[in-house]
Order: C-alpha cells, then structure tokens, then sequence
C-alpha cells in the first residue's frame, strides 16, 4: 500500500453542438458546456468523479483513464444533473469490477431525473442515439470516507451548488478538491434553478469548499486547459454576485445577457448564459 499523497488527474470533454429545442436568441449557438472527469489515484487504485453524459463521453474517460494503469475501485458522482451520470452505464462496461455511486441525495435526484426523462425526452431528444436507454442511477452511500490506497478522499455534503444536494470530493494528501458544479472554471454558470435565494447559498457553498485551502481546483465545468486554481471560487463568486445585481435591474433576457457578456465575455458556453437570463426573468412573472 502506497503512503504517498494522491494524485488527481482531470479529463476534460470539449463544448460540442446538440440538438436543441428552444427558440435561441440572436446570435445565440446551442453547444453543450465542456465538463470534466476526474482520476484521484494512488499506486494501484483509482476511483473517478462523475461520469458525465453521453457513449463517446464515458467511451474517452475510460481509455483516458486506463493509461494510468490503476485498478478502478468507483465512479462517484457529484450532484445529479444528468449531464454529471448518464455516462455511468456505459463508464461501468468498461470498469466492470466498479461500482457507481453517490450521496443519498445526489442519488434521489439522478433517480427523479432519469423518471422524469421517460416521460419528457428531456435528454434523449438532445442527445438522440448517445445515451442508453436503460441509464445506471449511482447507489448511495452510507459513508463520506472513501478509501483509495491507504489514503481517505472525503465526500462533503456543500448543498447548494447550480442545484441543491450537490457534493464535493476533497483529497487532503494532495490539497485538492473536486467541485462539481459548486465551481466552474472559465465558463458561464447555468442557474436555471438557482434564483437570488439559492446563489447566496451557492456564494456560502463557495465559501465552504474556500475553507479547506485546497492547491488544486477542479471544476465541474471548465475550459479545455484551463488551469485547476484556488482563483476560481473567487471568480465563480464575482460572477454569481454580478448576475444577481444585474438581474435586478429588470430588463429583458437580452439586457441580462449582454450585461454579463460585457462583464464575463471570456468565458465559455454563453448558450448556458442564455439559458440561466431567460429563467431568471421568467421568475419575475
């Protein structure tokens, strides 16, 4: 058994194009965010953070993650949007002595969101011929201790993040923690269920993951390359507060939208954006 810190290694899916529904504002493209996967290793044994979503996803996490050579003991998720699990079924082929799994309420909801897509298509329309049609939902644990090697990584239960029961996976050994999507790195954040309410709590959550004084960020969105820093829960703050002081501005979805984009018009995904400024100003009616 190795005594050694734990490394953590990320892979990260690119943003890519789907097949979107929606009647898209000007200029406007519907791309899906790139989202990350991560290693936390030791010698001989691997456990991966979220499984994220379609064939081709969990298809490159698993040759990514079999150059490293470690025995792959779990695949845990972060919170249950389905973009963080539905590659879980197909991730697990390819692992079969693994196991997935999550806290119970980042179970329950990854449970509600595959029922809810058998009757709404929700991502199955976007995402025709990628996903299975019999999605794995990850078992809950009874534990937030997992053993890697000879070495703990500790599941923390944050709460709110860009929705609530969300998780973070932090790894004392190698002072990092793997955030979902409590932080994102170098794109635009989705608050289609965080009103002004939930993104105080989701600054506080911010605020909790900070307290550990993790070297190593990883976001559950980020950029291709984008570096894993500390300077990210700060960046993700700024960002969570410059939205609510513009949304309550009033104006229309337009107004919201190219008020961030003038603010944070480098990051990535501004279909997200998109998204988070119509339900924002649909909250108001």
């Amino acid at each position: 058994m190795g005594t050694g810190p734990l490394s953590v290694d990320v892979y990260v899916a690119p943003m890519r194009p789907y097949v979107c529904p929606d009647q898209l504002g000007e200029g406007e493209v519907a791309t899906w965010a790139p989202s990350s996967s991560t290693l936390i290793s030791g010698p001989a044994e691997g456990i991966l953070i979220d499984a994220l979503l379609t064939f081709e996803n969990a298809d490159q996490i698993a040759a990514w993650a079999k150059n490293f050579g470690k025995k792959i003991t779990g695949v845990y998720i972060t919170h249950g949007h389905s973009d963080h699990w539905l590659g879980l079924a197909r991730l697990l082929q390819h692992f079969p002595e693994a196991r997935g799994y999550a806290a119970p309420e980042v179970a329950a909801r990854a449970t509600w969101e595959a029922e809810f897509n058998k009757t709404s298509k929700y991502w199955t329309s976007r995402f025709p011929g990628e996903l299975p049609e019999t999605p794995v939902v990850p078992e809950a644990l009874n534990t937030d201790e997992i053993p890697v090697d000879s070495q703990v990584v500790n599941l923390i239960h944050v709460g709110q993040g860009d929705i609530e029961g969300s998780t973070i996976f932090h790894v004392p050994s190698a002072a990092a923690v793997v955030c979902g999507d409590v932080v994102y790195n170098n794109v635009h954040m989705m608050m289609y269920e965080a009103n002004e309410a939930k993104r105080e709590a989701w600054i506080a959550s911010i605020d909790a993951v900070a307290a550990l004084n993790a070297k190593t960020v990883v976001a559950g969105h980020k950029s291709v390359g984008a570096a894993d820093l500390p300077e990210n829960l700060a960046a993700s703050q700024r960002y969570l507060r410059d939205f609510s002081t513009l949304a309550k501005k009033g104006g229309t979805v337009e107004d919201l939208v190219h008020g961030m984009l003038e603010l944070h018009g480098e990051r990535d995904q501004p279909h997200t954006l998109w998204i988070s400024a119509r339900a924002e100003v649909a909250r108001r009616a």
